[in-house]
């Protein structure tokens, strides 16, 4: 009886190494991607607890605000009644001055700006910060009589100090120090950005970013890895509100001769430059080229 014929072993081949190698490239882009995501998630809600905290305060000003008017009020009516209330007499109007700026003083503490009186009038400090970082602080040695005037500062000169004085100084000196609160926080904002952008990502971009004195206007060039091959991009960021911190107005583009699906991407990154600080903005556009995709 015949016999049957054995079985065939299979045989086991060895992965090479590149295949290992590859996959521990591809563990360790995850496993990077995976860290720098959980870092902004933790960053976005450091700055929503940042935001509400400021809504909080914001609203507490108000609040102390209408004490405040609701004081002033009182005591002027205790102090008695004018003869000619249109043609009050100087002292008393010095007086009320100087109880607004006191009352001031204690209101404005919560939202930046602080000052001390001097012998000529008071002195204000307008601190400036971006997302819960610190960084510049602003003088403004101002006079209250006989009149409300500016005697010195340490404002930059391209902040329209002059302008706003106009308009507000002499008749809401309490909008005047909000809106030039406003002015100086967003051009610090802008600044910083700019120079978070060159410190952390400075492979990236190519050549020197070319802006102005007040960083309302940028422009520079920065690079983007597909597979084997780098494309560049033109940037032109102008913020016309310049008591914001996010552009108005974005132009990105890629050269003539880069691939069709550039242009989604050029798109993409201009979308993420008017809502999302520029730093990280790249952030997310590296974290999304490091994942093999396309900007979100």
């Amino acid at each position: 009886m015949p016999r049957a014929p054995p079985a065939r072993r299979c045989a086991w081949r060895r992965p090479s190494p590149g295949v290992f190698s590859h996959l521990e490239m591809l563990e360790a882009q995850a496993h990077e991607a995976s860290v720098k995501q959980e870092e902004m998630k933790q960053q976005e809600e450091k700055l929503d607890r940042l935001k509400a905290r400021v809504e909080e305060l914001r609203l507490r000003r108000d609040e102390l605000r209408a004490k405040v008017d609701l004081q002033q009020k009182g005591q002027h009516e205790k102090g008695g009644v004018v003869s000619d209330p249109a043609q009050p007499s100087a002292q008393a109007a010095l007086e009320r001055r100087i109880r607004s700026v006191k009352d001031m003083l204690q209101i404005f503490y919560l939202t930046g700006i602080s000052g001390k009186l001097t012998k000529r009038g008071v002195c204000f400090c307008i601190s400036t910060a971006f997302e819960g970082t610190y960084l510049d602080s602003y003088y403004l040695d101002m006079l209250i009589k006989p009149k409300v005037q500016i005697y010195r500062h340490s404002i930059p000169i391209f902040i329209p100090l002059e302008q706003i004085a106009r308009k507000y100084l002499e008749t809401d000196i309490r909008r005047f120090l909000a809106v030039l609160s406003d002015h100086l926080n967003a051009y610090v904002g802008r600044r910083y950005q700019a120079e978070q952008l060159q410190e952390r990502f400075p492979d990236q971009i190519e050549g020197t970013l070319q802006s102005n004195s007040l960083w309302n206007l940028l422009v520079f060039n920065y690079n983007v890895a597909r597979g084997s091959k780098t494309f560049p991009f033109s940037v032109r960021l102008r913020y016309g509100d310049l008591c914001c911190s996010l552009p108005t107005e974005v132009v990105v583009s890629s050269t003539a001769d880069a691939p069709a699906s550039l242009a989604e991407t050029a798109a993409a990154h201009s979308d993420l430059f008017r809502c999302t600080a520029l730093h990280k903005a790249f952030l997310s556009i590296n974290s999304t080229e490091e994942m093999g995709g396309r900007a979100p």
